[in-house]
């Protein structure tokens, strides 16, 4: 998680803001009781933890001095970020709610599992995995804000391409990629040859979902959008109209399928009615977009080379 459009109160008032609590040390082998403000030594560097200051049950979590995710303890349904929003309501026009889907998703990249939350609260039925590369992470937001257990809920502690590399093909209905590593997704992740791997993953009907974040010239989305064409047959994007002429900083969300997206007048209006009214681009849309832009593949292995004589 890296660049995100925000909205509300919550998530501007702690921009910048730095906790008075200080550095947190957890002894070995015990676990935090709940959610306590301050600094927090995680395997990648450090994490803060801070309360809201305008929603007494909200925290908001940083990873390396960068914000990346919130959390209402009394509302798994709510989020704050909006980007995150526009992936939920993505999902719902796909597998609407009240049909009570089983839902089986994977989520690249943990941070405080928001979306997890808020899909086992929209989809009781749910299953779902998050990969998080830092494992003492992990166990902190565990323990921190009381998430589901397994198997409703697991966190697989890796490399996300690695694990996603490592399951089972037509196990998974939904992909969701959000990792970030500062303003970008590391390009293991971004490429042809690993979009073949989540869609191989994918059932038939699946849907891949991915956070792009860019700044104003928007040559990393171009190139995102041209490597999911290239995979899937189907695609789509969504974003607020600043973001998609290249007037700002901050996210894209893109998703890719074997099946047609449809015009859903429904997911239109949520879009419109957010706090950050965005707009949907259709497969042809994101195509123009694309066009003229290399896919991205993995860099060429070197050749071995022969024993000598």
């Amino acid at each position: 998680m890296g660049i995100v459009a925000k909205s509300g109160k919550a998530a501007k008032s702690a921009r910048g803001k730095r906790s008075t609590a200080g550095v947190i040390e957890v002894p070995a082998g015990t676990r935090p009781d709940g959610p306590v403000e301050g600094i927090y030594y995680i395997d990648t560097g450090d994490c803060e933890l801070l309360h809201d200051p305008d929603n007494t049950n909200g925290w908001l979590l940083k990873i390396n001095g960068v914000l990346s995710s919130h959390i209402d303890l009394a509302d798994p349904l709510f989020l704050d970020f909006e980007y995150m929003r526009w992936i939920a309501a993505l999902v719902e026009s796909r597998w609407p709610r009240e049909a009570k889907p089983k839902l089986r998703a994977l989520h690249l990249g943990g941070g405080a599992c928001s979306m997890a939350r808020y899909f086992h609260a929209a989809y009781p039925d749910a299953r779902q995995v998050v990969v998080e590369l830092d494992g003492k992470l992990a166990g902190y937001v565990r323990n921190w804000f009381d998430l589901p257990k397994a198997p409703l809920l697991r966190i697989r502690v890796g490399e996300a391409r690695e694990v996603t590399e490592t399951l089972t093909p037509d196990t998974r209905d939904l992909i969701i990629r959000d990792v970030f590593a500062g303003a970008y997704t590391p390009r293991a992740l971004t490429t042809r040859e690993f979009n073949a791997h989540a869609d191989a993953v994918l059932a038939p009907d699946g849907l891949y979902v991915v956070n792009s974040g860019d700044a104003p010239d928007l040559k990393n989305a171009r190139a995102d959008a041209a490597t999911i064409a290239d995979t899937f047959e189907h695609t789509m994007i969504i974003a607020d109209p600043p973001m998609l002429k290249g007037r700002r900083y901050g996210n894209m969300i893109m998703a890719g399928s074997h099946v047609p997206f449809g015009d859903d007048p429904t997911l239109a209006r949520r879009l419109l009615g957010g706090a950050v009214p965005a707009h949907i681009w259709n497969d042809a849309q994101v195509r123009a977009f694309a066009a003229g832009t290399p896919v991205r593949h993995d860099a060429p292995q070197p050749a071995p080379v022969p024993p000598a004589a």
